[in-house]
């Protein structure tokens, strides 16, 4: 993507090494906390790849049923599948659906097979989850078949939020947006969703600060980009949000709908969300592995950290977030052209020198992950409301994005803080941006900051006290790192936070058919390179 950039801030290549080392070394142990649980979330995830879907009348998706059912009867440690095919098989039920009926009804009882019970139980459900698995293959190859036929915006792409809270009005909104420029359009998500420990069914018309993300949505606003997309001859991506308490769940779903990108950062939820740091961590890589088989790009977080956090003292916590979000990326099998890494405009426009530093920081991301699309964010913590000083501080963003190749460029809005945006508001952000990129969009090409000059300087500086942190955490481990406030002054206990009672330790024999086909999916990532794009196509 930009390896060809070349290197622009002398960078010691033994330091920037010594950081990824650091870096695996900090994120191993969540790792193996992930290998070794599973999560309610995980398993409601694995029924969804075999097409249970729906609510009951009292709108409780019946997949919640379906395993709190299992969990009350026998227990998750062995996961739902057994329990679920043992019965699908023995009592021939039409479809998962049904037998979540009659689960919530006490009609049905579960047990944990054995011996030639297990064997067909475990033949059944990789059956029915393999033709989800196949499901989320198919719609990768049709991305690919769409963007092959269309044409590929050029870099950076524009990324363009929507969020009125009814699906309908934000379709009008993103149609419009990619008429306007937008190649990237968010559908922000209903604030709180990410605490809510089950999906919401169907299509909505009332959010708080956002829309929901359930399938419906989901299907409704891909339909619709994809109409706008053969209109304007280029290939419109859509985007939502992989967080949460159902982070496994959204991650199925955005497969199966042809989401494109997808937020999925390994601490947000634990920083902003206060979701306990087990719950989150198992729930991640199983997202992340799902965003692989599918062909999904995610966006990581870093942004947050300086919303809370000075942008300048706490510049190294960013680095060392993205080091530990590409590390437990790769492990989950992405690969570095869906690694979209975060980072922020969010320097104080008081401070002196404060678009140096800006450069600094955005040069430095964009060498040490050179073929990430990274996703370079606006300003937010310094809008004041003065939508003429505003309007500026995003040309300044816009400009710094220019100069240091970034991937993918998030509208700033100028009644950031002041009012939700309109779409006149949208319009004249959009403006902005398409004037800056046309007039500087290759500038890039020309920046050489001198090599002993302030902005090498300042992103050695950052990165050797990236390293420096990143030492402190292998010492004293990531989760005590998270505990102390390390990222974004937030302290979150190990042992706290919401959704802890919904993960759990998988015991010997542990089962799960979707999880064997994505540990597959990883073992062959790992064994060599694929061409950006191209599909892996697996037997599940």
């Amino acid at each position: 993507m930009n390896s060809a950039m070349g290197s622009k801030l002398s960078l010691d290549p033994a330091v920037v090494r010594r950081a990824r080392r650091l870096a695996e070394r900090a994120g191993a142990p969540v790792v193996q906390l992930a290998r070794t649980h599973t999560t309610v979330s995980i398993e409601r995830a694995t029924l969804r790849l075999a097409g249970v879907s729906g609510a009951d009348d009292e709108g409780v998706p019946w997949v919640n049923r379906l395993v709190d059912t299992v969990a009350a009867q026998v227990g998750l440690e062995h996961g739902v599948a057994l329990p679920v095919w043992d019965v699908m098989r023995s009592q021939r039920f039409g479809d998962l659906t049904e037998l979540a009926a009659e689960a919530k009804a006490g009609r049905v009882g579960f047990r944990l097979p054995t011996g030639s019970s297990a064997a067909a139980a475990r033949a059944a459900a990789r059956r029915d989850v393999g033709a989800g698995i196949r499901q989320l293959d198919g719609q990768r190859r049709e991305r690919e078949r769409r963007v092959s036929q269309l044409s590929e915006p050029s870099r950076p792409w524009v990324y363009l939020i929507v969020a009125t809270g009814d699906i309908y009005e934000d379709i009008v909104q993103a149609q419009a947006a990619a008429r306007e420029g937008a190649d990237v359009v968010a559908v922000i998500r209903s604030t709180g969703q990410s605490l809510l420990d089950y999906v919401p069914h169907g299509a909505t018309r009332e959010g708080f600060a956002g829309t929901y993300a359930t399938q419906e949505n989901f299907r409704l606003m891909r339909e619709a980009l994809d109409e706008v997309s053969q209109e304007l001859g280029r290939y419109i991506r859509l985007t939502n949000y992989a967080s949460g308490l159902c982070m496994p769940e959204i991650a199925v779903l955005a497969g199966l709908e042809r989401l494109d990108m997808m937020l999925n950062d390994s601490m947000y939820g634990i920083l902003f969300r206060d979701i306990n740091p087990l719950r989150t961590f198992t729930d991640q890589r199983f997202a992340r592995q799902v965003h692989a088989r599918a062909g999904i790009v995610i966006n990581t977080g870093e942004d947050n950290y300086l919303t809370t956090s000075d942008a300048v003292e706490a510049a190294h916590t960013v680095t060392v977030s993205q080091l530990i979000n590409e590390y437990l990326a790769k492990e989950a099998g992405l690969e570095d052209w869906q690694i979209g890494l975060g980072h922020a405009f969010e320097i104080d426009p008081d401070t002196p020198d404060s678009f140096r530093l800006e450069l600094a920081h955005a040069l430095l991301s964009r060498e040490l992950f050179p073929d990430a699309p990274l996703k370079w964010m606006p300003p937010t913590r310094h809008m004041t409301g003065d939508i003429f000083h505003g309007y500026l501080l995003n040309g300044f963003f816009n400009l710094a994005g220019a100069l240091t190749g970034q991937s993918i460029l998030l509208v700033g809005m100028m009644t950031e803080a002041a009012v939700t945006p309109w779409l006149s508001d949208r319009d004249l952000a959009l403006r902005n941006v398409k004037y800056v990129l046309n007039a500087a969009g290759r500038l890039h090409e020309d920046l050489r900051p001198a090599p002993d000059g302030f902005i090498a300087t300042r992103a050695r500086t950052v990165l050797s006290e990236a390293v420096d942190l990143l030492e402190r955490i292998c010492d004293d481990s990531l989760l005590t790192a998270i505990a102390q406030g390390t990222f974004g002054l937030m302290r979150r206990p190990a042992e706290g936070g919401k959704g802890r009672e919904g993960t759990v330790t998988r015991a010997d024999g542990y089962f799960n058919p979707a999880v064997d086909v994505l540990e597959e999916n990883d073992a062959i990532q790992a064994g060599g390179p694929h061409a950006p794009g191209s599909a892996h196509q697996l037997s599940p």
